[in-house]
């Protein structure tokens, strides 16, 4: 009889440890996902730091107004060659040729860098095509060409009183009275700044500048 309650304890403790370590094993693997979760939230907080290049940009355009300040004296320069007086130049031609003389000067001073804006030419006789066009277009057109002071400006020397100075002026000797070759020289003398050329008979010029002009 003592046989028979020693079998049933063999099974039960067979059984008791085998439940266990199966539910041991499956609880670990949920542990590790926790891990990389806290690496994701640090991305999106981040367009803080580009902030700070903006005051970068700005110190170099403080340091550049200051710059132009050595620029103030730099205007008196011009200023003290304006008040020398223009140099003669005569170039002989009969005054059938001095218009076409006078279109080579141009060129010339063009040619030698010279702007267009620089140059005055009046004429005593038979006014200039560019003139005669565009006075076509009436006196107020003709002389918004003047103002503008971006192209040569072809004047008769009846009228050349009125433009501005330039720093050179041509006088082209093409025909007229005396008086309006004299009225042509006294106005280049006066408007030219640096260079005044004379486009005519020699003899005519001598003449006229030998009256006073």
């Amino acid at each position: 009889m003592p046989l028979i309650p020693e079998e049933p304890q063999i099974h039960e403790k067979a059984q008791g440890p085998r439940a266990t370590p199966a539910t041991g094993r499956t609880a670990p693997t949920p542990r590790p996902v926790p891990g990389p979760r806290p690496a994701a939230p640090p991305r999106p907080g981040r367009p803080g730091p580009p902030r700070p290049t903006a005051p970068a940009q700005r110190a170099p355009r403080e340091a550049a107004e200051t710059e132009p300040v050595p620029s103030g004296p730099a205007v008196t320069a011009p200023a003290v060659t304006a008040t020398a007086t223009p140099q003669l130049q005569v170039i002989p031609a009969a005054p059938e040729g001095a218009l076409d003389a006078a279109e080579e000067a141009v060129d010339l001073l063009l040619d030698s860098g010279r702007s267009p804006g620089e140059v005055l030419v009046i004429t005593t006789g038979r006014p200039h095509p560019w003139a005669a066009h565009e006075l076509s277009f009436g006196d107020a057109a003709y002389w918004a060409q003047h103002d503008a002071g971006d192209d040569v400006f072809y004047a008769d020397a009846a009228v050349a009183g009125r433009a501005a100075s330039r720093p050179v002026v041509v006088v082209a000797l093409n025909g007229g009275s005396e008086d309006a070759a004299g009225t042509a020289l006294s106005t280049a003398r006066a408007r030219a700044g640096a260079l005044m050329i004379v486009c005519g008979d020699p003899q005519n010029v001598e003449s006229a500048l030998g009256a006073g002009v």
